[in-house]
């Protein structure tokens, strides 16, 4: 499997706009996270060394660090998303005209659907841990870098939301119906409380660049 992440913006955004399977919403989505995570990175670098927001300093460092940490994982999840869904595009074609075909068929399937639902709700989580660092850069960080805090905070959003929709495609053709619930349960949660999380971010950082 290619490297996603080696290709250039131009090279991406071209097989992207493809009929290749990969790279695909899931992948998009960590890669969207991981820029949303890097601009709210440079919002604490933008902070540091600021004798105006002394206070913030070692909150700033923390916030970095963790920052660093959570970028590297979604860009690792970009091209993990892309390893998973091309098993799935296989099973999808496999044989079934006997029985017998049709019953290595449905488990090849199930395995690949699961392998394909757990990644975007590990994307999922990450963008969740993301809009928390978001919230406290765009309290604490610069008010000169507050637009990116803003912007951070809408992409971390999106990835989240983008990366809901490819656990959902994928639980709904599940025959484990537990399984395929216990990941709907687990996603939903996700989105209930992080979207409005998220949102406030959002809307806080435009009304404050509105007034």
């Amino acid at each position: 499997m290619e490297d996603m992440l080696k290709k250039s913006c131009e090279q991406y955004l071209a097989e992207l706009a493809s009929r290749s399977p990969v790279p695909g919403g899931g992948g998009t989505a960590a890669l969207v996270g991981a820029l949303g995570v890097a601009l709210g990175n440079m919002v604490g670098n933008l902070t540091l060394g600021k004798k105006k927001y002394f206070t913030v300093q070692e909150d700033m460092l923390r916030l970095n660090n963790q920052a660093d940490v959570l970028r590297q994982t979604l860009e690792q999840l970009v091209n993990a998303d892309a390893e998973v869904f091309e098993p799935l595009s296989r099973a999808y074609g496999l044989p079934r005209s006997t029985p017998e075909e049709q019953a290595h068929r449905a488990a090849v399937l199930e395995e690949a659907l699961d392998a394909a639902s757990a990644v975007p709700m590990e994307i999922m989580e990450r963008c969740a841990q993301a809009i928390e660092l978001v919230e406290e850069y765009a309290e604490k960080g610069s008010a000169l870098a507050i637009s990116d805090a803003g912007c951070a905070a809408a992409l971390c959003l999106s990835a989240l939301a983008s990366a809901s929709m490819n656990v959902f495609i994928n639980t709904r053709s599940m025959t484990n119906k537990e399984r395929s619930a216990l990941l709907n349960a687990k996603a939903r949660k996700l989105l209930e409380e992080y979207v409005p999380r998220g949102e406030r971010v959002v809307n806080s950082v435009t009304r404050r660049l509105m007034d």
